[in-house]
């Protein structure tokens, strides 16, 4: 243990680390932290409980994980962190708890965080998300699996990513992302289809099809998005298909903040 613990780091008695895990200078772990097999930890690294942090993970030097929500409303409610395995979370990034009693910020597994990056309360990072440097995430937020969010993006509370969408540099999004578009601009636009991600993701020629037309659909043809939406349930059957219209008719529901537009596409 003491070759894996560097002795100027500070742990709580409370926290839980796997013998495996190491730590490196001056970090600080704190009550109720509990770390999983082979995670490393560097150098000035702050994490504060309730947090829970899996297996494999990588933090590098100045990260602070698990410090209370920087929300005015929060009370100091017991609320926790959780962060699965096998993540990169890298120089100065900062995630913090939820705001209520019991609530949890999560992060999935298999994420890449660059540096700066921050993540408020409650947010939910599902798996293989990639954020770029000095974005900054809103409460309550959603960053479906495999999307990509460009550096110095700020996306505004309760906005939901969808699935292997891509948010380009310096957008600022206020409305939701549907999955596998293009989003950039101040305020955010739809530009196109993320062709690039869907091919590396493994989609198919028919599927990318299929994609293409629904594009066209929802963002060429200016239909008002329910009949958009009636018309996307022609095209053959699709695991992607399915969860676009999955996510379409989330985003239209009370309280949602509506879905980002482009210049040519209305979303009444």
């Amino acid at each position: 243990m003491q070759t894996l613990i560097h002795p100027t780091a500070v742990i709580h008695p409370s926290a839980e680390l796997h013998p495996t895990v190491r730590v490196g200078p001056y970090a600080v772990i704190g009550e109720q932290v509990r770390v999983g097999a082979h995670t490393e930890i560097g150098a000035h690294v702050i994490i504060e409980g309730p947090t829970e942090v899996g297996v494999g993970n990588r933090i590098f030097p100045g990260a602070i994980i698990g410090t209370a929500s920087q929300d005015q409303k929060y009370t100091g409610a017991n609320s926790a962190l959780r962060i699965g395995d096998y993540n990169t979370i890298r120089e100065f990034v900062t995630i913090n708890r939820a705001n209520g009693e019991g609530d949890a910020t999560i992060i999935g597994n298999h994420n890449l965080l660059l540096a700066y990056v921050h993540v408020a309360h409650d947010c939910v990072i599902e798996d293989q998300v990639v954020i770029t440097n000095a974005a900054s995430i809103a409460g309550h937020v959603c960053i479906e699996s495999k999307a990509r969010i460009g550096g110095m993006v700020g996306i505004h509370q309760f906005v939901h990513i969808g699935r292997l969408a891509m948010v380009g540099a310096m957008a600022r999004v206020d409305r939701d992302v549907p999955p596998y578009m293009l989003v950039e601009g101040h305020p955010a636009r739809v530009r196109a289809l993320n062709q690039v991600g869907l091919r590396r993701a493994g989609v198919t020629e028919a599927q990318m099809r299929d994609l293409k037309e629904a594009f066209r659909i929802l963002y060429r043809r200016e239909l008002p998005l329910a009949q958009a939406i009636a018309e996307l349930a022609t095209l053959p059957p699709s695991e992607y298909l399915e969860h676009l219209q999955r996510f379409l008719t989330y985003a239209r529901e009370e309280g949602r903040r509506g879905l980002t537009p482009s210049g040519r596409a209305t979303t009444d």
